[in-house]
């Protein structure tokens, strides 16, 4: 699925969905959207947005901002509701060049917290409400204000803090189309403050952090300032999650998929300029054998669902880290279904596999890959994993010997 749905003059539009929860659930894709004004919609970006079958907007601006620049079109089957949660009007454009984009837009956002309540909660109630179809929510760039009604709905969803960073950092995407439109609505002048179009990580991280530091959490600022209690929760979850990731062990009936799977995953790596595996290395022998002396996991989306991802769980690997069975669990052939698996369904299989080691009594979770891919390395080490060393002269399938980087991560035995 595409995060950012394409428009002629919208050009920060975003489906919220396909990101994953602490507890295994996904947002569902096409349920909410965030986005800058949709006062510019017409022409053949209002059939796009029919498409989407929106049925509720809600629009974040100020009165005054709407009567300016025009609001949605109204539009049978379309609710509109015009919730202004920011109370304290100012000029971002013409801010000095020395304030510093991080704190004074983190400082606003917890303005906006303190102020906004009444709106904020009116917000969620209409994203929650029963029956509902998809809803956009937006303002006038879709970055500030927009932004922090993402971060709260998502934080109550149960979406982790460095995802909904990451989430708000992509309006960075959008920050030159942003800039041009606002230098041609001002004879072609550029704003006075450099920090104007943009959304740093850090605006978000400081705001979280903030929020943290003053109410616990942003679930315990919504339910103390906001009411937002446990029934109203349920309620957005009901809305907004698909099923929780589900695990099971693989059998001889799952050989042919794991073949498909593995090679689709090859060419998804070559196609992005990863040399790492090749379609048609490893056949239905190589799965049937790791069945036999190992174990292979399967996940699904919810039990029963189509199938996210899975990977290769050993108890000794002689050929990378030397004969040493008992030490730790081995992780192999993590990939992941793209067609169908959610942004963060890889992080999710590892961490599964780290639990089913650690369940086992072992402190070590394993695995390697070539020496030289950067991709795998930054990605291993984000998930908490460091390297411990190189194996120079690993055999493997079509590729004779090579060197790999070893990684492990500690556990908590089970």
């Amino acid at each position: 699925m595409s995060r950012h749905i394409s428009f002629e003059r919208l050009h920060n539009f975003r489906d919220l969905g396909g990101y994953p929860t602490a507890d295994g659930h996904v947002v569902r894709w096409g349920r909410l959207f965030r986005a800058d004004s949709l006062g510019k919609l017409g022409g053949a970006d209002w059939d796009r947005f029919l498409d989407l079958g929106v049925t509720t907007v809600i629009d974040l601006r100020y009165p005054w901002e709407i009567d300016a620049k025009g609001r949605v079109p109204e539009h049978p089957g379309l609710a509109y509701h015009n919730l202004s949660i920011e109370h304290r009007p100012y000029d971002q454009p013409s801010l000095g060049p020395d304030v510093e984009t991080g704190p004074f837009l983190a400082e606003r956002f917890m303005e906006v917290a303190q102020d906004g309540v009444k709106e904020l909660r009116q917000a969620l109630d209409v994203i929650a409400a029963p029956d509902g179809g998809p809803v956009v929510f937006h303002c006038a760039s879709g970055k500030d204000r927009t932004g922090q009604l993402a971060a709260l709905v998502l934080a109550l969803l149960g979406v982790p803090d460095d995802v909904i960073i990451e989430d708000f950092a992509l309006t960075e995407l959008a920050t030159e189309r942003l800039l041009a439109d606002w230098r041609a609505d001002h004879g072609g002048r550029s704003p006075q403050w450099p920090g104007y179009g943009r959304a740093p990580a850090e605006v978000m991280r400081l705001f979280l952090a903030a929020m943290a530091d003053r109410y616990g959490s942003v679930a315990a600022y919504a339910a103390q300032e906001l009411g937002a209690d446990a029934e109203l929760v349920a309620a957005l979850r009901r809305n907004l999650l698909g099923p929780a990731l589900a695990f099971r062990r693989a059998d001889e009936a799952d050989v042919p998929l794991l073949v498909g799977l593995r090679d689709a995953a090859a060419r998804w790596q070559i196609a992005r300029g990863i040399d790492q595996w090749h379609p048609g290395e490893l056949g239905e022998d190589h799965f049937r054998a790791r069945l036999a002396d190992g174990e292979v996991w399967i996940a699904t989306l919810g039990t029963g669902g189509p199938v996210a991802g899975a990977w290769e769980l050993w108890w000794d690997d002689p050929a990378a880290w030397g004969s040493t069975p008992g030490a730790a669990g081995y992780v192999h052939r993590l990939m992941t279904a793209r067609d169908t698996a959610p942004p963060g369904t890889g992080r999710r299989l590892l961490a599964e596999a780290e639990r089913r080691i650690a369940e086992a009594g072992l402190g070590l979770c394993r695995l390697d890959c070539l020496a030289d891919n950067a991709f795998l390395h930054t990605y291993y080490r984000a998930a908490g994993y460091r390297v411990v060393g190189e194996q120079s002269v690993k055999s493997g399938v079509g590729q004779g010997t090579y060197a790999v980087t070893l990684l492990e991560k500690q556990l908590t035995a089970g």
